[in-house]
């Protein structure tokens, strides 16, 4: 079987930045809970999909959703919560490499994907916490509870993010973003 030189550039990339964002999941500016919380965790993953695509970006995202419960450890109730907050919810950043090359479209798409996991997540499994009380308000509906705690830390994620791109797309790394020199293997 033949290796292309592609496939390698790819592998070693990804576990790079798998490697990173899991450094960065270590280093969070504030921390919710039952789990959420602000860092730059996502940044490398945003890189990852914006200049591999879906098929990388799906494998390396999955991979870094795995990785996280056992580096960084997971706040969960049973087995459910961990697989949908954690894999699944990290995996389907992945989705945004459809639109590989555009550092903006695919965050905002992979930051949404992985928004509607957690939401998920909390209507099913962390419905038991209602009625619970976050930034002073006291929430006894699971589907606000569930959109307000998993919202208001992703779009201060995401927002940071694209911030980092905004910044990165000034510079010579600019054309890392775009992907140029890469095709998928």
């Amino acid at each position: 079987m033949k290796t292309s030189h592609k496939t390698i550039q790819a592998l070693c990339e990804c576990a790079i930045l798998i490697a990173l964002s899991l450094v960065l999941g270590l280093l969070k500016f504030f921390e919710l809970p039952q789990g959420g919380s602000i860092s730059f965790e996502m940044l490398p993953l945003f890189l990852l999909i914006t200049r591999w695509g879906p098929g990388w970006g799906l494998i390396g995202c999955f991979a870094f959703g795995i990785l996280q419960v056992f580096v960084q450890g997971a706040v969960g109730y049973g087995w459910v919560s961990i697989l949908l907050d954690y894999v699944v919810a990290f995996g389907v950043i992945g989705l945004g490499g459809f639109f590989r090359g555009k550092a903006f479209a695919a965050s905002i798409v992979g930051a949404l994907a992985r928004f509607i996991i957690h939401f998920i997540s909390g209507i099913t499994v962390y419905r038991i916490l209602a009625p619970t009380e976050l930034l002073g308000l006291t929430f006894t509906n699971a589907w606000l509870y569930s959109l307000v705690y998993n919202g208001w830390y992703m779009v201060i994620d995401l927002v940071l993010c694209l911030v980092v791109f905004a910044a990165l797309l000034r510079t010579p790394a600019a054309k890392y973003l775009r992907a140029e020199d890469v095709r998928p293997a």
